[in-house]
């Protein structure tokens, strides 16, 4: 019998237990730990709540999660319940799948201000993650400066600008659902160092801008290249530009293909220079491209950003030394994410990830999705991924396949002595129940921020306060 732990209960988790019962079948036992109560990761706080199609890829891993030789282990934090070294003495294989949970820095002065934020704690705060429940932003101010070029900040500017009505079906909490319909935000601005060539945004979510009730977005028609150089690309790169190209001439005469390139991944002409119509909006989102931000300034809080004006020098980014001031009350940097560390675990500082090859930390330890690769990829990319570092472990177990290390059965008798009060994945579908009762009218769920309300929950012989 093979006894496998994973670290991480978010697609990279699942898919590579998915993988485990594929490969051994009922020779195999499969703990997935996380330090939240509640599974699927990045499914619940990182996808926008307005997705709500792709948070359903969750019942696949629900599938999964039932299984017999599949158990959720909620609530564990390896490295302060227990260690690394712990669970490689109670499984054969121990599979880091934590994601990447952090903010990259901007590495530049005043990004400490009061109101400056990553996109992993803004995305977290109107998702409903406990960790950043309370950071409150603030959109007293009119402007908000969005630092990046790919769809993590297209979600943000979507979500800034949209209105309470528009949020209808989506699971986005309570309390930024409050804050968000008191902003007072007009303008959006989306900085990118280098042009709209080099964008990573992808044509479906730039095609959501076109369709907001009160926001406009605006490209400047200087930034864009000349339309023949948009042959070379690829077809949804054409797509993007056509987009962003229509953005370009917004205010135009109405024409759906901006729409309907979006949706169904044809090649319908979006990348021609479909026009949009923004009449009486509230909101302008504002690409600004070649534009590298330099400072946050403010003294006591965020006042504005200073931005230094770019060109490409061999596809990089570099300064032409002509900067200027964007006034805004909030920023929020969406350049990329890290993997936590872990003791014990070797880390590669560049990568932000483990340190591993070919996803084998050492002997008995792996790692897999973003914290093998970095956070690259779509959540799909999960799945072979999962799938081969599965195989790599068959290779390493061999024949014989398991060591007869104790499992399950070893963490529990650890877990009594110590005390640690585990949320089993049954237990998890009682928190399940109780957020979709307490769900708003049109929304899927009202999540739980806070960790002792969902193991109240999970667990109701702990009073819920």
């Amino acid at each position: 019998m093979r006894h496998i732990a994973i670290v991480g209960s978010g697609p990279a988790g699942y898919y590579t237990a998915e993988a485990a019962l594929k490969q051994w079948k009922d020779d195999v036992r499969v703990d997935i730990f996380d330090s939240s109560p509640v599974p699927f990761g990045l499914i619940r706080t990182g996808v926008a709540p307005d997705h709500q199609s792709i948070k359903s890829v969750a019942r696949r891993y629900e599938t999964t999660a039932l299984s017999d030789n599949v158990h959720f282990v909620g609530n564990v934090m390896v490295g302060r319940d227990i260690s690394i070294d712990e669970l490689r003495d109670l499984y054969d294989a121990v599979v880091l799948a934590t994601g990447a949970p952090n903010d990259r820095k901007l590495g530049l002065p005043g990004e400490d201000l009061p109101n400056v934020f990553g996109s992993a704690a803004f995305v977290g705060w109107y998702n409903g993650h406990p960790q950043f429940a309370e950071i409150h932003p603030d959109f007293s101010h009119d402007t908000a400066v969005i630092v990046g070029n790919g769809n993590v900040a297209l979600d943000v500017a979507r979500i800034l600008a949209k209105s309470g009505e528009e949020f209808e079906g989506s699971d986005i909490v309570a309390h930024a659902l409050s804050a968000l319909e008191g902003a007072h935000i007009r303008r959006i601005v989306i900085l990118g160092r280098r042009g709209p060539h080099q964008v990573t945004m992808t044509p479906k979510e730039l095609g959501e801008l076109a369709r907001l009730a009160r926001a406009c977005p605006r490209v400047d028609p200087a930034d864009l290249p000349p339309l023949a150089q948009d042959a070379a690309l690829d077809a949804g790169m054409r797509k993007t530009m056509g987009h962003l190209r229509s953005f370009a001439m917004a205010g135009g005469s109405a024409n759906d293909n901006a729409d309907d390139g979006a949706d169904d991944g044809a090649d319908d002409g979006a990348d021609e220079g479909a026009t949009i119509v923004c009449p009486d909006r509230d909101i302008v989102l504002e690409f600004d491209f070649f534009a590298a931000p330099r400072a946050i300034l403010g003294t006591d809080r965020v006042e504005g950003v200073e931005v230094e004006r770019t060109h490409l020098v061999d596809g990089k980014a570099v300064g032409t030394g002509e900067t200027y001031h964007i006034p805004a009350g909030i920023v929020i940097a969406c350049i990329g994410y890290q993997t936590s560390r872990i003791p014990d675990v070797p880390y590669d500082e560049q990568g932000g990830r483990f340190a591993n090859v070919e996803g084998r930390i050492k002997p008995g330890l792996y790692c897999v999705g973003w914290a093998r690769r970095g956070p690259t990829g779509t959540i799909g990319t999960n799945r072979p991924d999962g799938f081969a570092i599965v195989e790599r472990i068959d290779a390493d177990l061999g024949p014989t396949g398991g060591t007869g290390k104790p499992g399950r059965p070893g963490f529990e008798a650890l877990a009594e002595t110590r005390g640690i009060d585990f949320v089993k994945f049954t237990e998890w579908q009682k928190i399940d129940e109780a957020e979709v009762a307490n769900a708003r009218h049109g929304a899927p769920r009202e999540k739980f921020v806070e960790v002792d309300r969902m193991i109240a929950k999970a667990h109701p012989s702990v009073q819920d306060s």
